[in-house]
């Protein structure tokens, strides 16, 4: 399934519209529609940020589009979503497994017990405090 690319700019969540390239011995930005695939050199950017873009003084911005629209879910990417959950759905869930403390040791085990209050000592309780008789009592 083909995901949905991201504005490049940070702390935006938008769906990228056009690509943003550089041309460093020109002195120019050239603006365009999203490209097919992404690039390591290029900027991907959502509507907002394609109409706000500015660049360093002297330098020139090339705009390959006026509009930018995003492109509508191929039925591909609805094929592949509907493959993907009809996939999760057929699995089961793992047992929990549980959790390790520092260093690898493993938790003591848990046991339940019926204590004989007798037998320890236990003279009252309060919810999972019990009181003791003490050997001077």
């Amino acid at each position: 399934m083909r995901a949905v690319r991201q504005c490049t700019r940070s702390a935006c969540d938008r769906a990228a519209v056009a690509t943003l390239t550089y041309v460093y011995a020109d002195s120019t930005a050239v603006l365009g529609p999203l490209s097919s695939s992404a690039e390591p050199h290029a900027y991907d950017l959502c509507e907002v940020h394609a109409e706000r873009l500015t660049v360093p003084r002297g330098w020139d911005v090339v705009r390959l589009a006026t509009e930018f629209v995003p492109a509508p879910p191929s039925d591909d990417d609805l094929v592949a979503l509907a493959n993907a959950v009809r996939e999760a759905s057929r699995s089961t869930p793992q047992a929990s497994v549980p959790a390790q403390r520092p260093g690898g040791a493993e938790p003591a085990p848990v046991t339940h017990r019926t204590p004989d209050p007798a037998a320890d000592g236990e003279i009252g309780r309060r919810g999972h405090l019990r009181v003791l008789q003490g050997e001077n009592d």
